[in-house]
């Protein structure tokens, strides 16, 4: 008789009077791998919280070892959040640059302190965090971070983990590190459910569910539903192209530049860490760069001193829409001309405030509530929201939506203004199948009606838009 690992029934979940998981059932055999699907904001966090019993819920959930009722279950979020030395876990996105916030954050090995050394030692080997050991974790990288919130849940010695987007943020190797360590963790014992945007699916995994407004709509093998997998996923109208143009054809105008950025010989460091060392590059106007490099290898900081976030900006050789910097602007001048977002940036946005709010937020340069706006500016916002598909969200707050559609808000605020320097880092992080899509649909058409400057960000090529002509790699 095949052993059940995992038996879900009728799983049902609310939020204050709102339905949000509605008559869920499933159950996971000896010999399978579950993963959860679906589009943004289908629900599929909210299950995983509702299974780890972070939600209340109605119906039965039961997970086992060797045949026995477990209730070591451990979620792995999307995002890790960590305390200082301050006992402080507020961060602003500014504070990850600045040497004296590094010396009160912990290490790795100070974050592990309490685990067991030889587990430590081989789970560090596994995830290629050994060297890092040492490192403050307000410095990591978001793929270092999100390997070290795999090995802090393993290190726990769960029966069971439940993992909500666990590729977010990693490189190929990466990836590929985890998709092996997935396969491994049956024949230690450990069994999991993977909740997944559905844009990449181990081979490991051997059943899909998929969600849909809170229901269950389809479940079975994965070779099935990869047959049917555009049945779930519907492709977006094209009738945001005109309103699109409208935007672009009434934006905001600059004053003119002809080099967005020229780098020559840059270092940067912290304390003897040595994270850029004689970095080189010229970016001119109109130009279209992908960046791309392994997770650690200073993509994000290299960037912060663009976006003005980096204080040793001022003592390098920087120049920045053809003045250098520390030459009398100041960091509010640059940040006008620059749309940006990273999953940094969504990590540490903490702002309260509907979701308009926060979109409206970036014709300030704020990571606050914006300042009022003139009707103009309101409009702005209204349309912009209506080209991402964020309309029906626009009086929700901010901090309740999924963290998918927190990112496309993020997005879109970075767009909103029509800036002439977009810094997007990793931008369809969290996306579904048909955002994804849209946001380099969106990137293209831009591309051919305006005339503005992108840095893009992705481990993904698939990510890439067409408009992307040059290659910027770093290691």
């Amino acid at each position: 008789m095949v052993k059940i690992l995992a038996d879900i029934q009728h799983l049902s979940a609310s939020y204050g009077s709102a339905q949000v998981l509605e008559d869920i059932s499933f159950q996971v055999l000896e010999g399978q791998n579950w993963a959860i699907v679906g589009s943004m904001g289908s629900g599929k966090t909210t299950l995983a919280k509702a299974l780890t019993g972070r939600l209340f819920r109605k119906g039965t959930v039961s997970f086992f070892q060797e045949g026995v009722s477990t209730s070591k279950v451990y979620w792995i979020e999307q995002q890790h959040r960590f305390k200082n030395r301050s006992n402080v876990s507020d961060f602003y996105l500014q504070q990850r640059f600045n040497s004296q916030d590094s010396a009160d954050a912990y290490t790795i090995l100070e974050e592990l302190v309490d685990e067991d050394s030889d587990a430590i030692k081989t789970w560090l080997d596994v995830f290629h965090l050994t060297d890092l050991a040492n490192k403050p974790l307000i410095q990591l990288s978001n793929g270092e971070n999100k390997r070290l919130q795999l090995v802090k849940a393993l290190l726990k010695h769960p029966d069971w983990l439940i993992l909500d987007n666990p590729f977010l943020g990693l490189d190929v190797d990466g990836r590929v590190i985890l998709s092996q360590c997935l396969a491994k963790l049956p024949k230690l014992g450990i069994h999991y459910i993977l909740i997944s945007s559905a844009v990449e699916l181990p081979d490991s995994i051997s059943h899909v569910m998929v969600l849909e407004a809170g229901k269950a709509v389809w479940q079975g093998e994965k070779m099935a539903y990869e047959q049917r997998k555009s049945l779930f996923f519907n492709e977006r109208e094209d009738s945001w192209k005109a309103k699109l143009k409208e935007l672009i054809d009434t934006k905001e105008s600059f004053p003119a530049f002809q080099w967005a950025i020229q780098m020559k010989d840059v270092q940067v460091k912290y304390g003897e860490k040595v994270v850029l060392s004689g970095f080189n590059w010229e970016v001119k106007q109109g130009e279209k760069w992908l960046i791309y490099g392994p997770n650690g290898a200073g993509k994000s900081t290299m960037l912060s001193l663009i976006s003005a976030d980096n204080p040793q900006a001022y003592a390098q050789n920087l120049f920045l829409f053809d003045r250098k910097r520390g030459s009398g602007e100041s960091i509010w001048d640059i940040k006008k001309r620059i749309g940006y977002v990273s999953p940094e940036m969504h990590l540490y946005f903490r702002a309260p405030g509907t979701v308009r709010e926060v979109v409206s937020s970036g014709l300030f340069d704020i990571m606050g509530l914006g300042k009022r706006m003139s009707i103009d500016q309101s409009g702005r916002v209204e349309a912009w929201m209506d080209v991402m598909g964020l309309s029906h969200l626009s009086e929700r707050n901010f901090q309740q939506i999924s963290t998918g559609e927190q990112r496309l808000v993020l997005l879109t605020r970075a767009l909103v203004k029509n800036p002439p320097l977009l810094i997007l880092d990793e931008p369809c992080q969290g996306l579904d199948e048909d955002q994804i899509q849209h946001v380099r649909d969106l990137l293209d058409f831009m591309s051919e009606q305006d005339d503005f400057t992108l840095l893009y960000v992705s481990h993904y090529e698939s990510d890439v838009p067409r408009c992307v002509t040059q290659r910027k790699s770093m290691k």
